[in-house]
């Protein structure tokens, strides 16, 4: 992995990337050829008899959900190779530790910024301290200032955070004046509007600016590497790091957090070979290139109404590619630690918050035909939005399964099903077939999980408390995802249909401390589910056995979904695993010491009660202001086109 060597002089360690549109082609040919040949297969079963427009619409739905498994797939086993020869994704070359350079550092001004909305004060104050603290340890922190950028608009967490931002000035010293606070009264255009006023009113001051939401904590390494990163190429215009959950508790808050460290660096590590500068941007753990965010990243409110209509949401994704547009690069670097996030610590709160991802992602489905967006950017887009649209086209090929397979049934002894018809239509099943496919898609689901645990395995098996510890912990992890997986799929249709449908979602604060979700609340979550699968699984039953037996796995998770829900958000359940070293983490192994002092400060350091800190407005520093641009999604022409049309006109006149 990356680790610190600090040097006295200047580096040049520029990224090189040997042999990029080589590497787009490899993947698109082995996800293409995967699919083609998955593809074909089932179009060999269903015309065994004929193709119905039934059985049409089921090949239709199967291509796109086998092609998008089949990229996941692809990804992760390009990952998969590099990481086990601990080779870099976008150089092709061993894995070396970044050097840091203090006097490069001194030539530059970094801003951290963490926007809120409605946040839990005492998180976000301890979250941010200890990013600072460990900053300051390295001995480089007088070249970075750290914002707190509140859109809040409750006046009761608005008044918390200006006591706890005065007694953290007053614990901090004279180290709080490189800290700085500003509240929106007006929190036009959200987040992105939060980032833009601080990009126009002090962002020409700085470099580069570190963004992290309200749950990330960043070690001072990490920020360090990530802009040394920057230092040393100044074609990037922002660099994406994986944000490793932590601090959880609840057994499905543990499940998400071992499952993302013990898999996301590989599956990174794929997407950034075939990706290389054009990776793309999740909206926090990561730097930018100040300068390059200003003049091109001024977001502007689609024309039309929702879906695809009016403010953009997952705004992430967009600025990415307008960076793509203006040939900025964006790179993925897979292996940079330190940077870490919480995540929602039940089902249901993780469901509220991919309901607002599913109306992001499928607004950028509006973009697809801009002229001036990459062929990569809409490529991001797209899978993007099959993530969450795939859900649907799974639950419609499983209903269409079930109509085709009664239908068949009650249509099985008839063999004359036209009028003069002189020999007999036998029924074909090709069973060698569908065992093929069947087998194919399971490896392409589960051989990604293998490979993680091998890589895992191989290099850092001790992080995980031993190979025996890691692997009934990842046989724990697979089942349960298997459980779960229909429970998802329905909530991430329903959430499809109400997009589509243009139902508008709350853009709120989501929860992220562990709790016990109530059996009255997971049953009001759940039972409609329940009940239609207890009736398309009887259904089945009644009419084909046999297809039902095919169907009950799924049937399963959505029968039980109410008692998921409720004991995946057991405490009691999550810690006992942790114990017996279930579920363990690197970062718990490794007791990192920013994530101890986030402990000890949450712990020992409450907000102050009312009144014990005057609530006036904390200095800010001089504004230089700037205009952020709003780009078109036109196609904008280049220099030499502009200028060769000047000149024409001024020929012409």
């Amino acid at each position: 992995m990356f680790g610190i060597q600090m040097t006295s002089s200047k580096q040049t360690t520029k990224i090189s990337m040997p042999f990029k549109a080589l590497r787009i082609w490899l993947f698109a040919i082995a996800a293409i050829g995967i699919s083609a040949y998955g593809i074909s297969i089932m179009f060999e079963i269903l015309n065994s008899n004929g193709m119905t427009p039934l059985e049409y619409a089921l090949l239709a739905l199967f291509s796109i959900t086998f092609a998008w498994i089949v990229t996941a797939f692809c990804s992760g086993t390009i990952g998969f190779v590099l990481q086990l020869l601990r080779i870099d994704p976008l150089t092709l070359r061993r894995i070396k530790p970044i050097k840091l350079d203090s006097q490069a550092f001194s030539q530059q001004k970094t801003a951290i910024v963490m926007p809120i909305y409605n946040e839990d004060t005492h998180r976000v104050i301890a979250g941010f301290e200890v990013s600072l603290q460990s900053l300051k340890e390295t001995g480089e922190l007088a070249n970075f200032d750290f914002y707190l950028l509140s859109d809040t608009q409750d006046p009761t967490i608005a008044k918390n955070e200006l006591s706890a931002w005065h007694a953290l000035c007053e614990r901090l010293g004279e180290t709080s004046k490189q800290l700085f606070y500003r509240r929106r009264e007006d929190n036009k255009h959200r987040k992105v509007g939060n980032l833009t006023d601080f990009c126009e009113r002090w962002g020409s001051q700085y470099d580069h600016m570190i963004v992290l939401d309200a749950d990330s904590v960043m070690t001072g390494k990490c920020m360090l590497e990530l802009t040394a990163s920057m230092i040393n190429n100044p074609q990037v215009g922002l660099i994406q790091t994986i944000p490793i959950p932590v601090r959880q508790d609840t057994f499905f808050g543990r499940f998400l957090q071992f499952a993302s460290v013990l898999y996301s660096p590989m599956l990174a590590t794929g997407s950034a070979f075939w990706q290389t500068d054009k990776a793309n941007y999740w909206g926090h753990n990561a730097i930018i290139r100040v300068s390059a965010f200003i003049d091109y990243c001024g977001l502007p409110t689609l024309k039309g109404n929702a879906p695809f209509g009016g403010e953009i949401l997952s705004h992430d994704f967009v600025e990415a590619s307008l960076l793509h547009s203006a040939n900025w690069e964006v790179l993925l670097l897979a292996d940079i630690e330190g940077s870490y996030e919480e995540v929602p610590s039940n089902i249901l709160d993780y469901a509220v918050r991919d309901r607002r991802w599913v109306q992001g992602n499928i607004q950028h489905i509006g973009l697809l035909p801009s002229p001036k967006l990459k062929l990569m950017s809409k490529f991001h887009f797209l899978l993007g939005a099959t993530a969450y649209i795939s859900s649907l086209i799974w639950l419609l090929m499983l209903a269409l399964s079930t109509v085709d397979a009664v239908t068949r049934a009650l249509n099985s002894d008839v063999y004359f099903n036209r009028a003069y018809q002189l020999f007999p239509t036998w029924q074909i099943a090709k069973t060698d077939l569908i065992d093929a496919l069947l087998y194919l898609t399971i490896v392409i689901l589960l051989l990604p999980k293998l490979m993680g645990i091998i890589v895992t395995l191989v290099h850092r098996k001790n992080r995980f408390g031993g190979a025996i510890k890691l692997t009934l912990g990842a046989i724990i992890e697979t089942v349960f995802a298997i459980v779960m997986a229909p429970l998802m799929m329905v909530f991430h249709a329903y959430f499809v249909v109400c997009v589509f449908l243009g139902k508008k979602v709350k853009w709120d604060a989501q929860p992220r401390e562990g709790r016990m979700v109530p059996w009255k609340e997971a049953f009001s979550y759940t039972l409609f589910s329940t009940l239609v699968a207890i009736a398309w699984g009887s259904t089945a039953y009644y009419f084909t056995p046999v297809f039902f037996w095919w169907l009950s796995p799924i049937l399963l998770g959505l029968v039980l979904a109410a008692p998921i829900v409720r004991y995946s958000s057991s405490i009691k359940l999550g810690v006992k695993l942790r114990k017996l070293g279930i579920f363990i983490c690197p970062s718990e192994v490794d007791n990192d010491t920013m994530l101890e002092a986030l402990k000890v400060h949450l712990k020992e350091i409450s907000v102050p009660t009312a009144g014990q800190y005057p609530l006036t407005i904390p200095a800010l520093p001089k504004e230089h202001l700037v205009t952020m641009p709003i780009q078109s999604f036109n196609k904008s022409r280049s220099p030499k086109m502009k200028a060769l049309k000047e000149k024409l006109i001024k020929k012409l006149s």
